[in-house]
């Protein structure tokens, strides 16, 4: 039996900083649209040494700004985002599939990489399985110049099975934010084999390779 720091993947919500001068600034930038737009899909495998697999999709994304009716002089953008996230893993491998949203006020994020990883691929999607919904919504007290990740949240992938995420018109609200506001989904999974949390929540115990995989969405302006 094996054990693996959990870094990078607490359970607890919150924010976590990341550093806004490796990320692009919007000048000149056009700004967001309020129709409904479409985001592409995703797929992404990650294997183990001795032949473990981990797939992560991302599939159906969209999202639309709204207008705020709050009268606090033109500071705040919201967004709905609706998505399906889902996570296989092979025999014996279990874990945990978390979703995320990565977001920046006037600050562009498609440049931003929380780690290293392999590239991204569109892969079958076809047959989702019922998972977690999530309808209600995330506020993201960015003040201009600055981009964290917040957490919405997690699910455990059975042992050689799948799980899944569904957000539904999931609002992002940035109430602080008077220019533009981008943000864009981190699907990230974390398995083994054995896999299991110590009390710490911060150590996972497992046998043979401990597999994570981030799987980064496209990213949006909210206007």
């Amino acid at each position: 039996m094996s054990k693996f720091s959990k870094l990078g993947l607490r359970r607890a919500a919150g924010a976590c900083a990341v550093a806004a001068a490796a990320a692009v600034g919007l000048a000149g930038m056009g700004a967001g649209t309020a129709a409904a737009a479409p985001l592409a899909n995703g797929y992404k495998s990650a294997s183990g040494v001795d032949g473990e697999t981990l797939q992560t999709w991302r599939k159906a994304e969209s999202q639309y700004s709204v207008k705020r009716v709050a009268y606090n002089g033109g500071l705040g953008r919201t967004a709905l985002l609706s998505g399906l996230y889902q996570a296989k893993a092979s025999e014996g491998v279990s874990g945990s599939l978390a979703v995320s949203i990565l977001a920046g006020c006037q600050i562009d994020v498609a440049g931003i990489s929380l780690d290293g990883g392999a590239g991204i691929s569109l892969g079958d999607f076809s047959n989702p399985v019922p998972g977690i919904s999530l309808d209600g919504g995330i506020s993201i007290p960015l003040a201009p110049g600055q981009a964290a990740i917040y957490s919405v949240t997690d699910k455990d992938i059975p042992e050689g099975g799948t799980s899944a995420i569904q957000l539904s018109d999931y609002e992002i609200n940035f109430p602080n934010c008077g220019g533009y506001a981008t943000a864009r989904t981190v699907v990230k999974t974390i398995a083994a084999q054995g896999y299991e949390i110590e009390d710490d929540g911060e150590t996972v115990t497992g046998e043979g390779s401990l597999i994570k995989s981030t799987l980064y969405g496209q990213p949006f302006f909210v206007s």
